[in-house]
């Protein structure tokens, strides 16, 4: 049986210029398509914001904005994903998720049941938060906490966070030359949990501290969580496929200690 994970992307490594980054999206299918032979695949995704704004010119940090702007996106983000995945013979499906679907049992089996249709058809299911109809107290802001919480209601084995950084440091590296990677952690330092969030991109709506929340939440029930650079796919696919970590960050639970 296969091993379930999730890929996540943010939109700052999707985007660039207010439009998809091709070439970026390209490399990302091709790993999924590699990968796939080995795993159930779900791939959680940003973007939808900013692929709106290469039709609509809107300021997405009002309200109404934003959500013109994911409910214009939205389509040209699947189908740049549906273009590039025929060509390798794979069906996706769209869902779109808020934090209520995880709040009722009800509402959670049946994205479960859903899910798991999909991965048994060989369907790839492409996730995204649902900006459009919802209230701000239905959604998580970010991606990287929808996608953790789609990794724990699927029961999957990993969440790979695809960012624009090499992994989790103990400083800012853009601001510190002497900042130094972690390579593996087993439990996020409560206070990095208190920080600012400071995204680096005019579309992305996350951080350095939505990814600490992602992998806290993940810890804490078991999960791991991978964080790596998604400019340079090589370090995802090196975990992924041959087992060996070169860059990156993992989150891993504490070794049950015998006895």
């Amino acid at each position: 049986m296969s091993r379930r994970i999730v890929i996540k992307v943010g939109s700052a490594v999707l985007t660039e210029g207010n439009e998809i980054a091709r070439e970026r999206m390209l490399a990302l299918v091709q790993m999924i398509v590699d990968i796939r032979e080995r795993y159930d695949v779900i791939l959680v995704t940003s973007g939808a914001v900013a692929a709106g704004y290469s039709a609509l010119k809107l300021d997405k940090r009002e309200r109404i904005g934003k959500k013109a702007l994911a409910a214009a996106g939205q389509p040209i983000l699947m189908s740049s994903y549906k273009k590039e995945f025929d060509v390798h013979g794979i069906d996706t499906a769209q869902i779109l998720l808020t934090e209520d679907d995880f709040d009722s049992r009800k509402r959670t089996e049946m994205f479960q049941e859903i899910i798991n249709a999909h991965l048994v058809n060989d369907i790839l299911p492409i996730i995204n938060e649902n900006d459009i109809t919802s209230t701000p107290a239905q959604l998580f802001g970010d991606n990287d906490q929808l996608s953790a919480h789609v990794t724990d209601a699927t029961d999957a084995d990993l969440l790979v966070i695809l960012s624009d950084i090499h992994g989790y440091y103990d400083k800012n590296p853009r601001e510190h030359k002497d900042a130094k990677r972690h390579t593996v952690l087993h439990a996020v330092p409560p206070e990095a949990l208190k920080a600012e969030s400071t995204p680096n991109d005019l579309f992305a709506t996350g951080g350095i501290v939505t990814k600490l929340m992602a992998a806290d939440f993940l810890l804490r029930r078991g999960r791991r969580m991978f964080l790596c650079n998604g400019f340079e796919l090589s370090t995802a696919v090196q975990f992924l496929i041959h087992g060996e970590q070169t860059l990156g960050t993992l989150f891993e639970p504490r070794p049950k200690i015998a006895g």
